[in-house]
């Protein structure tokens, strides 16, 4: 082995323990007992220590974490690239801890639609990743020959939307366009990834301009969102196409969800940061950091959404980062810019409001990583077990924070947890058995690699 990392507390998918995990080749050999440096050789021999090429890491009472793995990332390069970067966003993500990201195909110029704009993607991101990075590709009513050359080519699946995505190059699917997209994703065996608001119901709810952000919540009603679901729920379940749910704001949409995939659809779900630790009574007006589509809903429907954590309805937390420049988020909800800039914090403020309401860092550890990397058919990330990639977080739990923008690393300096105080210091970041960040400063030049499905 070329390294021996412990800790009094491991997070694995049999609990929480003191342990010692093995890594040779920036892989998991074992996860062994906790005092397998004085104990152990490679020969399973007790008595010496192991070979002297053997390093010992011991992080003491922090806890060892799987990486992190965000399904749900809009770095928007090339094309856009003052809004966010390869560089810039990786080296975030390594500061808090996630490991692997997964890039959303739209807010780039081109659009990861055909192989080529894909390609054009790849060749933006090589050699300045700080993180493993993977790709969707986009599904629009356009390109349905591009569906089958883009899953050979290795995307992840296929995003879409049900309603305008907000930039002219990547419009929505109709409920036709809908089908005959499902169907192909389920000729291929594939993931179809959709933001679920329903078009008619947005465009007959209030529209107001201004700063009140009552006025935008209104704009986008948890009605939206259920229609949208019940087509995916439908659609999913007619052609058999396995459907992902994304950025779920509105609990109400819980029931349709939890009896769908009681009945055997192909559904999974995922929601996010924000919607889990924000609430629109605590939104000021014009603080339009806070806007995203869809919004950040009431405490009550807040409380509802970790109750469908709690019951395995939702499957993953992801932080849908989507930056945007400084003038964009201009104080006027229905003028600004949609979306959250998370990247780094998505741990320690999913960790904040899970110890609050009793959970544990397996929990996180399972909404964060496991089952993003599930999702995305990443079989060797998320879970420390013999295998594994050697992909780590180390988290000081108790340890508090308080944000500064000017101090993360995505490109600009906004995000709706400005002046928060977190629980949860992420202390290192390793990738592969090395380390790429200690103490909120990547460590390393661009390591991560690009990857394919497989």
């Amino acid at each position: 082995m070329e390294l021996l990392l412990r800790s009094t507390r491991v997070v694995t998918p049999d609990g929480i323990s003191p342990a010692a995990v093995a890594v040779t080749d920036g892989r998991i050999e074992a996860v062994l007992p906790y005092e397998t440096y004085e104990t152990y050789d490679r020969y399973d021999t007790y008595g010496t220590t192991p070979p002297s090429a053997t390093r010992l890491e011991d992080v003491g009472d922090d806890v060892l974490l799987p990486g992190l793995v965000d399904t749900h990332v809009h770095v928007n390069d090339p094309g856009r690239t003052e809004w966010e970067g390869f560089a810039t966003a990786t080296r975030a993500a390594a500061a808090g801890g996630i490991t692997t990201l997964v890039d959303m195909p739209l807010n780039s110029l081109p659009p990861t639609t055909t192989v080529p704009h894909l390609e054009t993607k790849r060749a933006a991101a090589r050699d300045r990743v700080h993180v493993d990075v993977g790709f969707w590709g986009g599904a629009l009513p356009s390109n349905l020959a591009d569906l089958r050359p883009l899953h050979d080519a290795g995307v992840f699946g296929f995003k879409a939307f049900l309603s305008p995505s907000g930039v002219e190059e990547f419009p929505h699917l109709s409920r036709s366009d809908l089908d005959a997209v499902a169907a192909a994703v389920a000729d291929l065996g594939g993931l179809l990834v959709v933001h679920a608001e329903d078009p008619e119901r947005l465009a007959t709810a209030p529209h107001h301009a201004g700063p009140r952000y009552a006025d935008f919540l209104a704009s986008r009603p948890a009605a939206a969102e259920h229609d949208a679901i019940a087509a995916l729920v439908d659609v999913a379940g007619r052609l058999g196409a396995r459907v992902h749910v994304l950025h779920l704001s509105s609990a109400g949409a819980l029931p349709a969800l939890a009896a769908a995939r009681a009945a055997g659809t192909p559904l999974t779900v995922e929601t996010c940061p924000h919607f889990l630790t924000l609430t629109a009574e605590e939104v000021p007006d014009g603080a339009t950091e806070f806007k995203c589509c869809p919004p950040v809903r009431e405490a009550a429907n807040q409380d509802a959404l970790w109750a469908g954590l709690a019951d395995g309805t939702v499957d993953c937390v992801v932080s849908d980062h989507s930056p945007c420049t400084t003038d964009l988020k201009v104080p006027d909800f229905a003028a600004a810019w949609g979306g959250i800039s998370s990247l780094q914090l998505g741990l320690p403020a999913v960790w904040t409001e899970a110890r609050r309401r009793g959970h544990t860092l397996a929990d996180v550890a399972r909404w964060m990583s496991t089952a993003p990397a599930a999702l995305a058919g990443l079989s060797d990330k998320g879970a420390i077990e013999a295998g594994r990639a050697a992909d780590f977080a180390v988290l000081a739990p108790d340890e508090t924070f308080t944000v500064d923008p000017a101090a993360l690393h995505h490109r600009n300096p906004v995000t709706a947890y400005a002046g928060r105080r977190l629980h949860g210091v992420v202390r290192s970041t390793w990738l592969r058995g090395r380390k790429i960040a200690d103490h909120g400063t990547p460590l390393t030049g661009p390591t991560g690699r690009l990857l394919e499905r497989t």
